[in-house]
């Protein structure tokens, strides 16, 4: 891997002027402060050096690529090709302030019924209540790469990880040499998802590549843990000096978040622990329930203890000689497993070419062994699509999000032009592909940066932001995922980890003479089961797509859950969920 370009000379080429503290959906399209428009003859590593990532960083030049082998039909400029049990069933264009080429599309958030789509010159808000045709609700341009946004309650942070002339929305680039620039965390007040207020900025050290919330366990406050790298190597910084080998911790108080402040930095690879390479993390995945976090920090993988909200303490931490730059991670539901991601090319490299191994720009997954401070990341296989691309198509692994189906470890992933893949993990080293939906192309004679950047699966469908065509809704229809139906978030920022019931029995065949829940949790898929189902206290219920052709009753359940059901009979069990299912008896779930 090569060396960090220093921040002082990660200026942009274009800035967009903003005229307001926010700009909303009127707003007429105007340049992208993003990278430049890479055009025939210009050096791709150089068309990506403004575009605030690690896109030109770790750009590997298209000459170090051959050819694609003939053993994959690759679809054509604006085809599409997919495995048939997944769909593209909506797609919002960019639009607006975020049209131009270099106004990259990033990470998406959601909460009820809406989503919150990032992007280098701002956010947009959808409507997906109708996920078949969301809606535009509101379009915030306030400049300054990535963009990543966390939402809690009515706010929203949006990482900002580019030197600005100071911290409104108005302002320009900056340089980090300067006392007077600013980058860092910027917070909304959206309690109007129709008119998001910016009411307040936090400074931090070389900025925030990508922030991850991670809620107190009294439930009052938010933690913001700020990632970001790659300082002048020449210490020029003011704010941004070397080795920076920490993260910022901002700390929010929910019924006061215009006193949030960094509360702590702590320094994660002091010395020589870390990675010659590591300088700061990339993106770190917390899993607040379990108080672990999974730290993907450039040359390391670190499992993390994160009892203290503010002072998370190292378990583990790993390297492997075929990752480049470890990029995101992903634990199972369970918490005994982690996905790790590369971003071998930074990016904007063609990593799915015949030039690379399977193990390169890949996944690797590691389960999680031992106890307390002993446990420890032990390899165990790696996943990397089996599709081949074009050289004009930037492919490498990238943000995903575990599908919630029943006993099984699946999750769906965005590889940038790879597009979108659906793959299941349950055997950790016997990793397997199930779905896939990808574009072809966006051009035959010019490196465009594109594709899909996350893609999430929440509440049903999968959503996809992809850097140039926009907001994407996709379906997948398959027998192993369909169940993950049964599940679902009010609130969902994927690096914030929650957790869902485990099924610790899957039924998919009819029960007769009843069913009795006495320990565990009995998930029903596809199930008719003939006589009364009762569910033991501490025990719990999931049915989904099933026939109960008798009376459910549950005192003191874990959970119960009857979903996309019939209940031939009465429902008598607090605090059960009744979705999409139809009860001809009497209910008592309150």
């Amino acid at each position: 891997m090569s060396e960090s370009t220093p921040r002082g000379s990660r200026g942009l080429a274009i800035s967009l002027a903003a005229t307001g503290a926010l700009l909303l959906t009127a707003v007429v399209a105007a340049p992208a402060s993003g990278a430049t428009e890479s055009a025939e003859g210009v050096d791709v590593c150089e068309s990506f050096r403004a575009a605030g990532d690690n896109f030109a960083e770790y750009c590997i030049a298209e000459e170090a690529a051959n050819e694609v082998a003939a053993t994959y039909t690759i679809p054509g400029v604006d085809e599409i090709s997919s495995s048939p049990n997944i769909e593209l069933i909506s797609n919002i264009p960019k639009f607006g302030g975020f049209a131009a080429e270099g106004a990259y599309n990033s990470d998406l958030a959601f909460q009820g019924k809406y989503a919150f789509a990032g992007n280098y010159e701002g956010f947009n808000v959808y409507d997906i209540s109708n996920p078949s045709s969301p809606q535009v609700v509101s379009q915030v341009v306030c400049p300054g790469s990535q963009g990543d946004p966390s939402v809690i309650g009515n706010l929203l942070f949006f990482a900002v990880d580019q030197s600005r002339t100071n911290d409104s929305c108005s302002s320009a680039v900056g340089s980090v040499t300067q006392a007077t620039s600013w980058e860092g965390v910027r917070i909304f007040d959206i309690s109007d998802k129709a008119n998001p207020q910016y009411i307040k900025s936090v400074r931090t050290d070389c900025g925030s590549h990508t922030q991850t919330l991670v809620p107190s366990k009294d439930g009052k406050t938010a933690y913001i843990y700020v990632q970001s790298y790659g300082p002048p190597a020449n210490g020029s910084g003011f704010y941004c000096k070397p080795p920076h080998d920490k993260i910022s911790i901002i700390k929010v108080p929910l019924d006061n978040p215009t006193s949030a402040s960094v509360v702590a930095t702590p320094v994660l690879f002091p010395g020589t622990t870390g990675a010659n390479s590591t300088s700061g993390c990339h993106d770190i995945t917390v899993y607040p329930e379990l108080d672990l976090a999974a730290g993907a920090c450039m040359g390391d993988g670190v499992l993390f203890d994160i009892s203290d909200r503010e002072n998370p303490v190292i378990l583990s931490q790993v390297r492997d000689t075929n990752f480049a730059f470890w990029h995101s991670a992903t634990f199972n539901n369970a918490g005994t497993k982690v996905v790790f991601t590369d971003e071998l090319g930074g990016g904007s490299s063609a990593i799915c070419t015949s030039s690379y191994r399977a193990n390169q720009g890949a996944d690797a997954i590691y389960d999680i062994v031992g106890s307390g401070a002993n446990r420890q990341l032990v390899f165990k296989s790696y996943f990397k699509i089996p599709r081949l691309n074009t050289t004009r198509e930037n492919c490498v692994a990238h943000n995903g999000s575990l599908i919630p189906a029943m006993g099984r470890d699946i999750m769906v992933q965005a590889w940038y032009q790879g597009g979108v893949s659906v793959w299941d993990f349950t055997d950790s080293a016997n990793p397997v592909e199930i779905a896939y939906w990808e574009r072809g192309p966006l051009s035959t004679t010019r490196n465009i940066l594109g594709g899909a950047w996350s893609t999430y699966y929440h509440n049903g469908y999968i959503y996809s932001n992809d850097i140039q065509k926009g907001f994407d809704v996709l379906k997948l229809d398959d027998p192993r995922t369909n169940n993950a139906r049964a599940v679902a978030f009010g609130e969902l920022n994927v690096q914030t980890q929650p957790s869902y019931p485990a099924c610790t029995t899957v039924i998919s065949n009819r029960v007769n003479g009843g069913l009795d829940v006495n320990s565990g949790i009995t998930c029903l898929d596809g199930v008719t089961v003939n006589g009364a189902t009762k569910v033991a206290p501490g025990a719990g219920l999931i049915a989904f797509n099933s026939t109960l052709n008798g009376s459910v009753t549950a005192t003191g359940a874990s959970v119960v859950s009857i979903v996309e059901s019939n209940v031939n009979g009465s429902v008598n069990a607090i605090g059960a969920t009744l979705r999409d299912s139809k009860v001809t008896g009497s209910v008592a779930t309150s």
